[in-house]
């Protein structure tokens, strides 16, 4: 059986079977060994290269401070890439199997219709005890819907390197803590459901994140976008 077909088959499993029904249960969900050891260390052979070359700037923030860098509110360092670039070639594999993995869940997302997503955000936290204070992604309605953060970092250990993304599900007495671990895929809601952190990492801390844009909603922003302009 060829692979791409056995790919197929198991990422439409994966969809229908674990995200779809987490995403509605819970509101979040991993995967891990997502890509294996072998393509997953070349994605972070590349993103370390992004680092070591100086490619990486300031992550700035969203709304009404939009476009200031703020150390003590945000501390990664970030660069976009579309995946098209020369010697991304990993990069694009995995940006591609993501986008399968959306797809397969299809109309089961709810209201969502999903048809574009964001360039891939590169972030690099350098390991000084920067963090993100919690946020939401999506607090305005700006078409975001789903979060999606892949994860790469060996040898984690959480106790020693911090690191953790802490969501607080709105309505939840609980809260969910993920380690950013080497070849983690997590996806939650972008909106008012999932506030989330990323708490002081004290070692270098790498992920990569794209976000989904419900086709309603987007329209809609964008239209508000160009009114105000």
């Amino acid at each position: 059986m060829p692979l791409g077909h056995i790919m197929r088959v198991d990422l439409e499993r994966i969809a229908l079977e674990y995200v779809v029904p987490c995403l509605h249960d819970i509101g979040f969900c991993y995967l891990d060994n997502f890509l294996g050891e072998v393509v997953g260390d070349c994605v972070l052979e590349r993103v370390k290269r992004m680092h070591r070359d100086g490619e990486l700037a300031d992550g700035q923030l969203a709304g009404p401070s939009r476009g200031v860098a703020k150390r003590h509110l945000r501390g990664d360092q970030i660069k976009w890439i579309g995946g098209t670039e020369e010697g991304c070639e990993a990069i694009n594999f995995l940006l591609t199997l993501i986008d399968r993995l959306v797809m397969y869940c299809g109309s089961r997302l709810g209201k969502y219709y999903v048809k574009e997503r964001s360039k891939a955000m590169v972030a690099c936290y350098p390991g000084n005890g920067t963090g993100y204070v919690r946020h939401v992604d999506n607090p305005n309605g700006d078409g975001r819907c789903i979060t999606c953060i892949y994860y790469l970092n060996k040898n984690w250990d959480s106790k020693l390197h911090g690191g953790i993304l802490r969501i607080f599900p709105e309505g939840k007495s609980y809260v969910a803590d993920v380690e950013p671990i080497f070849d983690r895929l997590l996806f939650f809601w972008s909106d008012r459901r999932n506030p989330h952190e990323v708490q002081p990492s004290y070692a270098t801390r790498y992920a990569m994140t794209v976000w989904y844009f419900d086709a309603e909603e987007r329209a809609e922003a964008k239209k508000k976008f160009r009114n105000l302009t």
